[in-house]
């Protein structure tokens, strides 16, 4: 639209104009009385987009209060383009997680691509040099032609963004559920490490210091991309999408990470979700200062474009950076040197505005602070939904199965639960050659350049348990990408977050992530693992059905001494093999539920984080003293899955184990707060007095078979190969079936 075609205030009010961008009514005076008048059509596009549940958070903000963002190693919390937190030696981890949940429905190549890309310029834009991604997918069934497509092109996005700019993918989650068939979830995930010296933040700060621009030029991709992040997708939905170019972003990083070094450079941001408005309102607002833009000056792809279309163009690989008055030419220099153009655009004043020119007038001038912090605040209503009353007052019972052989092998065949090489073998997960372990074992690990220290990553949700119970669920989450991290030797040291909820306008969905936060809280505390950063994904819904509320975890952990790295798979024939925990009755929400019923229902396994807490400690101080061969946790599937797992990993080595109580419980149960673990056999009486709940069940073989004993004889009884053979190929099998 050109801009003699824009309707003017009176237009915008009359007609409603502003509905069509996602403003309310309230919103829209409220916007006119914070500017003593109507708002012209580029000035409500502002307010628009940065008001825009993706970019405001408005309806999640009393919910995010909740979260404990402190502790003794965090450097950055929430607010920034990532978190930083402590990792000893002036050396500090920087990591992010964001949704790119609306884009990757409509184009999943190019949504997951994006995703991947600017999780990676937030963790650059902080002065941190990226070393990992880390991904959580959620997919809906692969018998659904359009679900396959979403799941294989999202795949082929993310590696084709990650494999090009050089970063290793070395760990991950995917999941499948009818809950998200046609409404995927791709979280992406970045880790960066700096020293402490090299931080940097998203400020514009300093009278009469330059505002530059640099990076790709800006075209008319992604306007009003955070709008649309904002609610339901509905069919036959195609916005022009921001296609990202991975060769151009690693250029920009390189620059940028070379720019950090300079004096010259008082702040910098990546333009994200809003573009242009965000990054300037948002590096105003923070340092108390304002900031006027010449838009003439803005690089632009395409002819004639508007000031409301540069503002809100989400055309990817740029950066918006404040530099000392007077340097300009050697910032120019420096991003020239890579091919890159930067060029000035604006000033900082010290009026608190965000101002705009364009072809010699003022287009807009809006109070920055109007636009990155007055957003309103909503208290959504909260009502306990029904089904929850329902599943709370069912009683625990065990599934009836017929064969517990045949139904092992089909339980690894779940697309959940069954192997992930189709996916992890098309990302790179050596470059940099900084990997210690790639995807497939508890957690990624990676090198830290120049020190014997390791940081371990992964993400984790079991979405179906935060929606039997979203309180217990959110503590399972923390739980569980804790349990991942301890089971490689690590110390956890913080947490990022995806939120991803329906729409917070309906009672039960807020209810949901009301307690799935205040559950989060809790293990948060519990587990010493801070909030630093994160992201809230609404409205993630088809034809008005949520998905299962799912709150991933991404949490990274410390391992001080790479000697203590410890992975999944059996090591050694003779090895004793030890249970931690016991199993209980609970198959609310587990694999085996869903996979027998259809459905799931009930009460989801409770979870005591003081139980969890003592268990991760003890475990971790075995690793540590060398005490482990092996560890991993018990999670979906239960201990029968795990044990499988663990033979899968290690050529010719099997496991003869006897287990007490019911068999079904035994073997397929999901009750919290389990490890497996193998100990050498001459540390095993150490490691039994260092681990409190450790029960001795049986030997690691060199029989190349699972064998399981019950109390009145054997349960299950099968070859490693075959076995493994369902699990590894389930995958590729349906995709290929389907084909």
């Amino acid at each position: 639209m050109s801009a003699k075609h824009e309707p003017n205030a009176q237009q915008i009010k009359d007609e409603q104009l502003y509905r069509q961008m996602g403003m309310t009514d309230e919103e829209f005076d409220r916007a006119a009385e914070m500017l003593g008048r109507l708002p012209n059509y580029t000035e409500t596009g502002l307010f628009s987009a940065l008001w825009s549940e993706h970019c405001s958070y408005k309806s999640s903000k009393p919910v995010l209060r909740k979260f404990p963002t402190d502790g003794p190693r965090v450097l950055q919390g929430p607010g920034e383009g990532a978190g930083i937190v402590d990792i000893g030696d002036n050396q500090a981890a920087v990591f992010k997680m964001e949704s790119h949940n609306s884009p990757s429905a409509i184009e999943p190549f190019i949504g997951a691509a994006t995703g991947a890309g600017g999780v990676l310029r937030d963790v650059f834009s902080m002065g941190a040099r990226p070393v990992a991604l880390v991904n959580s997918l959620r997919f809906g069934d692969l018998s659904d032609a359009r679900d396959r497509y979403l799941f294989e092109e999202a795949v082929a996005g993310i590696a084709s963004y990650g494999n090009a700019i050089g970063i290793p993918t070395i760990a991950g989650e995917v999941q499948f559920d009818n809950c998200y068939s046609k409404r995927p979830l791709v979280n992406a995930m970045a880790v960066g490490l700096l020293n402490h010296e090299d931080i940097q933040k998203g400020i514009a700060s300093g009278v009469g210091n330059s505002v530059m621009y640099a990076g790709a030029t800006t075209g008319r991709d992604g306007i009003h991309g955070a709008t649309m992040s904002s609610s339901e997708v509905k069919d036959g939905e195609i916005p022009v999408m921001q296609a990202g170019d991975p060769f151009l972003e690693k250029l920009v990083m390189e620059a940028c990470l070379e720019l950090v070094k300079s004096d010259a450079l008082i702040g910098i941001q990546d333009m994200g979700a809003a573009g242009l408005t965000s990054s300037a309102a948002e590096m105003a607002s923070k340092a108390g200062y304002g900031v006027e833009l010449n838009l003439d000056l803005v690089p632009q792809r395409e002819e004639g474009m508007t000031a409301y279309e540069m503002m809100l163009s989400e055309s990817q690989e740029r950066m918006l950076i404040v530099v000392k008055k007077g340097r300009e030419q050697e910032v120019t220099d420096l991003f020239a040197k890579y091919n890159i153009q930067a060029v000035t655009i604006g000033k900082v004043t010290d009026d608190k505005m965000l101002r705009l020119l364009h072809k010699g007038e003022v287009v807009a001038e809006v109070s920055a602070d109007a636009l990155a912090e007055d957003a309103p605040v909503y208290h959504k209503k909260s009502e306990e939904p029904a089904y929850f009353r329902e599943f709370q007052a069912m009683e625990m019972t065990e599934p009836v199965v017929a064969d517990l052989n045949e139904t092992l092998k089909d339980l690894l065949q779940r697309p959940t639960i069954a192997s992930k090489e189709w996916v992890y073998n098309q990302f790179d997960t050596q470059a940099r050659s900084n990997t210690v372990v790639a995807p497939g074992s508890s957690a990624g690990v990676i090198r830290v350049s120049g020190t014997n220290k390791g940081l371990a990553m992964t993400s984790d949700c079991n979405s179906r348990f935060v929606y039997l119970d979203p309180e217990t669920g959110g503590k399972i989450a923390v739980a569980e990408a804790a349990r991942n991290l301890i089971c490689s030797g690590a110390e956890p040291i913080a947490i990022t977050d995806c939120l991803n909820f329906g729409s917070a306008d309906k009672p039960e969905v807020f209810w949901q992530l009301e307690k799935s936060a205040d559950g989060i809280s809790d293990a948060c505390r519990k587990l010493n693992a801070p909030v630093i950063s994160g992201n809230v994904s609404l409205s993630n819904e088809v034809n008005g059905v949520p998905i299962y509320p799912t709150p991933t975890i991404g949490m990274v952990g410390l391992i001080h001494d790479l000697s203590q790295v410890t992975t999944t798979e059996f090591k050694s024939a003779g090895d004793v093999i030890y249970v931690i925990g016991e199993a209980s009755l609970d198959f609310g929400g587990s694999e085996l539920q869903q996979m027998m019923e259809g459905k799931i229902f009930g009460q989801a396994p409770a979870i005591d984080l003081e139980v969890e807490a003592a268990r991760q400690k003890e475990l971790l101080t075995a690793i540590q003293a060398g005490l482990v061969q092996s560890a991993t946790d018990l999670s979906e599937g239960g201990f029968a899955v795990a044990l499988c797992e663990k033979a899968f990993g290690a050529e010719g080595l099997g496991a003869g184990v006897t287990v007490s109580g019911s068999a079904v419980t035994a073997l397929f149960s999901e009750t919290q707060s389990r490890f497996l673990v193998t100990v050498k056999e001459e540390k095993a009486a150490d490691f039994e007095k260092a681990v409190a709940d450790a029960i001795k069940i049986g030997v690691v073989t060199d029989s190349n078979r699972i064998v399981i004993n019950g109390e009145n004889g054997m349960l299950i009884d099968g070859t490693v190969d075959e076995l493994r053979s369902a699990w590894k190929g389930a995958i590729q099998c349906l995709l290929n079936s389907e084909a």
